[in-house]
């Protein structure tokens, strides 16, 4: 009993590279039972440290960003530079529009104002005959000379002018001619007589002037002429002047 007994009591021999290959192969184990999992480095850098590809895409993600929110109010001020240039383009357009209109009712308002006028006075004409015929008469004389004489004021206010004056010209397109003679004082056709003075609003003539016209004599003029020849063809004939 003294004996002991083999294989108690001693420490088994380990060998010295025993602990290493225990890790490689619990390394090994885990990588075959996590395929697609990182090595223990990377893990480790991948906790604390970020690599430079990690960098580079961050940044290429904030220059993305950057450029969107940049590229965004540049497109809706373009946008509104737009609109309110066309919509400047309106405004002027209604203005002038409303400039054209504007004028158009002025010139219009004008038109209707002198026609109103025009055919008023054109009802006062004969009215206004029976006063100058009264004042050739010697018949305009105390309050019926004051009404006509303010009739006639307001007439002339109201823009009527009377014309038409013995001696002046012909003109067809402001007289009507009613009596025609023949006169050797007149050198032109020329208006002797005033039958009914015309009457005029501005550069509108509302009723012509009704006269009598005179003409030049027809050949007076050549018949002088031709007995200016008679004379000296008479004294060739007979010998000239007498002599003393």
């Amino acid at each position: 009993m003294t004996e002991e007994t083999a294989g108690f009591g001693k420490e088994p021999d380990v060998p010295a590279d025993a602990g290493e290959s225990s890790d490689a192969d619990r390394a090994a184990a885990s990588e075959e039972a996590a395929p697609g999992a990182p090595p223990a480095g990377d893990a480790q850098q991948s906790e604390g440290d970020v690599s430079a590809q990690d960098v580079w895409e961050g940044e290429g993600a904030d220059q993305e960003r950057g450029e969107s929110a940049e590229g965004g109010p540049t497109t809706e001020l373009e946008a509104a530079r737009k609109a309110l240039h066309e919509r400047t383009q309106d405004l002027q357009r209604l203005q002038a529009e409303f400039q054209n209109y504007r004028r158009r009712v002025e010139r219009d308002r004008e038109a209707v104002k002198e026609i109103a006028v025009a055919n008023l006075l054109t009802e006062l004409l004969p009215v206004l005959d029976d006063i100058g015929r009264a004042r050739d008469h010697g018949e305009l004389v105390g309050g019926f000379k004051s009404v006509a004489e303010s009739l006639e004021t307001v007439a002339a206010k109201m823009g009527l002018m009377q014309f038409g004056k013995e001696g002046e010209p012909f003109d067809p397109t402001v007289h009507e001619a009613l009596m025609h003679s023949y006169s050797p004082d007149v050198t032109e056709t020329t208006c002797v007589q005033i039958l009914q003075p015309g009457y005029r609003i501005g550069e509108r003539t509302i009723r012509p002037a009704r006269v009598g016209v005179a003409e030049p004599q027809p050949g007076a003029a050549g018949g002088k002429g031709e007995a200016g020849a008679e004379a000296p063809a008479a004294e060739e004939e007979n010998g000239g002047p007498d002599e003393g």
